[in-house]
């Protein structure tokens, strides 16, 4: 789950990391109220969406005035921002958060995220804050300092004091930035977080340390864990179809292709995913109906695939293990039949049931072709798919 910027920076702050003060605003007249309640004479108006990239894209705005905040309010809010994160389409901008000004002397990068070939979480930061970190690990990677938090004893003293240095750091910023990082740490792991990015990590004129920007991830699994962080979640910022997805606990996400595929299992759906595009097809989404489903869940899975108008054929692959291939069947006939499909549908079965299941797809009358394998069904898909 993702949450905004200004979310992000609350949730923080009850760790004791830094952050500038600031005021969510939802109307033009809360941003200039927001304003005059954090006074000063300079702020900054920043759209809020689930996306990177905000400034480049003239989302985020510098304001020496009530009429400019006004002004720049006016212009962002309801905006369709568009960055290098939300696609061509962008997204609509309907919040704002207006912050104080900064003094800015140094702007550096802090990120924490697992690294799954160590098991531990791993912090990364550069003095090239500000930049997208993709760029900097592309063309200068020497100017990636990471660190391993060992998940006994967290990030220790000395790790955070090694980051500190590496990014030129002396003086009282030193253990204002050992102190940053373990307060991050701290956020990260009680709330089940899944990334934790600060860019820019803003050293002061004074030598403060505060985070300018915060984006925060968190795990899905976990969300069962922390109910309150629920209320961080902006449906508007979500894909429809993936909202739906959620309510039948389906994992789905949703790409460009037309080839719809339904699959049992995230390691098979990786898989089933490329090799439709080995033979030249495109998938539209990812979808895994988990290893306990129903034939109520089957059916609204065909039901969110297919409200992709761009979906010319649906995919069907499922190994059964936990899950049987007889209870696919029964999904895949259900849902044919109530949907009144148009579209072609291949299905390819094995595993437990595998014979119930197909005898159950061959003698139900529908036009439901099987798949001998994974490279037959991706095969037929993508012909059929070509055909209409």
């Amino acid at each position: 789950m993702k949450i905004h910027e200004y979310q992000g920076k609350e949730l923080l702050k009850k760790y004791g990391v830094a952050v500038p003060r600031g005021v969510a605003a939802f109307t033009v007249d809360e941003a200039v109220a927001a304003a005059e309640s954090l006074g000063g004479k300079i702020w900054v108006v920043k759209a809020q969406i689930h996306a990177g990239g905000r400034g480049k894209g003239g989302g985020v705005k510098l304001a020496r005035s009530l009429d400019e905040v006004r002004a720049l309010a006016g212009q962002i809010l309801g905006m369709q921002l568009i960055t290098h994160q939300t696609g061509p389409e962008g997204q609509t901008v309907r919040r704002l958060y207006i912050e104080e000004g900064c003094d800015i002397a140094r702007e550096l990068y802090l990120g924490v995220v697992l690294d799954r070939e160590n098991s531990r979480l791993c912090f990364m930061a550069s003095s090239e804050g500000g930049m997208d970190i993709e760029e900097v690990a592309a063309h200068h990677p020497e100017k990636i300092l990471k660190e391993w938090a060992d998940p006994l004893i967290g990030l220790a003293d000395y790790q955070a004091r090694n980051l500190a240095f590496g990014l030129g750091l002396s003086g009282p910023s030193v253990n204002k930035a050992v102190a940053f990082m373990k307060a991050l740490y701290r956020a990260f792991i009680e709330n089940d977080c899944s990334l934790a990015e600060i860019n820019p990590l803003v050293v002061t004129g004074s030598g403060d340390i505060i985070a300018l920007d915060a984006k925060i991830n968190f795990d899905d699994n976990a969300l069962f864990r922390h109910p309150e962080l629920m209320a961080y979640r902006d449906l508007d910022e979500e894909d429809p179809k993936e909202i739906e997805a959620s309510k039948y606990d389906l994992s789905f996400i949703a790409l460009d292709g037309n080839i719809g595929c339904l699959v049992n299992g995230a390691g098979l759906a990786m898989s089933t995913m490329d090799i439709i595009k080995f033979y030249g097809g495109e998938p539209a989404n990812f979808l895994d109906v988990g290893g306990g489903a129903t034939t109520e869940k089957v059916t609204a899975a065909f039901k969110i695939i297919l409200r992709d108008p761009n979906v010319k054929g649906i995919f069907v692959n499922i190994f059964g293990g936990i899950m049987k291939c007889d209870v696919i069947a029964q999904g895949v006939i259900a849902a044919a039949k109530e949907l009144g499909l148009q579209v072609p549908v291949v299905v390819r079965l094995e595993g437990t049931n595998v014979d119930l299941g197909k005898k159950l797809l061959a003698e139900s009358g529908l036009n439901l072709q099987s798949a001998n394998d994974m490279a037959d069904g991706a095969q037929k898909i993508v012909a059929a798919v070509k055909g209409n």
